[in-house]
């Protein structure tokens, strides 16, 4: 191996820390802080390790994995936009794209080709893998919710069908067994809190 390569590698995983000083707008399970996307990632990275052994044969829950650790990356530049917050959609789109072209362009050329290829797949989310893994990214956050008390929910203003629009249609797209687990708790919490 190569100084130059390992020298690339480092600056890419130093780079990499920066993504612990990101927060969003979700609340860790006990509410009392929130969580950064650096403790995100590796959440929901467990997530695919323990759910993935119930996903159909056409997932890979290893590939899942390798998504759900770099998803967020582009974060370090672009920042968080919270699902239920106030921001353009295209305008976030393209600072993502850019972030991811700056962060993954510090790797040696056959990683930052893999890792953005990956990045890509997860932001398309066209495959099994990166509709499980999509999923998986908006489950976390009810269920910390949930633990929280309402935590975000309560903080954006959230109604119930604003829940089942921009997070549970993309659950159920690529895990129904999730989504029908978390629905019947979700709208219970709405329907206890009068914001359906």
């Amino acid at each position: 191996m190569s100084s130059s390569r390992l020298d690339q590698q480092m600056a890419f995983l130093t780079e990499a820390d920066k993504l612990k000083q990101i927060n969003r707008g979700t609340l860790l399970c006990d509410g009392s802080r929130a969580e950064n996307s650096g403790e995100h990632s590796w959440h929901i990275a467990l997530y695919a390790m323990i759910l993935g052994a119930d996903t159909p044969e056409d997932v890979s829950a290893n590939r899942v994995i390798r998504m759900l650790l770099i998803h967020d990356l582009v974060e370090i530049d672009a920042g968080d936009a919270p699902i239920f917050g106030d921001h353009d959609p295209a305008e976030m789109a393209a600072k993502e794209q850019a972030a991811a072209t700056r962060i993954f362009g510090l790797l040696p050329d056959d990683q930052a080709h893999e890792f953005r290829a990956l990045w890509d797949e997860f932001e398309a989310a066209d495959s099994p893998d990166a509709q499980f893994a999509k999923s998986l990214d908006r489950f976390q956050p009810p269920n910390q919710n949930l633990s929280s008390g309402g935590g975000s929910w309560i903080d954006y203003g959230t109604r119930y069908a604003q829940f089942e629009s921009k997070v549970g249609l993309k659950i159920k797209k690529g895990a129904p067994w999730l989504w029908g687990w978390i629905k019947p708790k979700v709208r219970a919490w709405f329907e206890t809190h009068s914001k359906l």
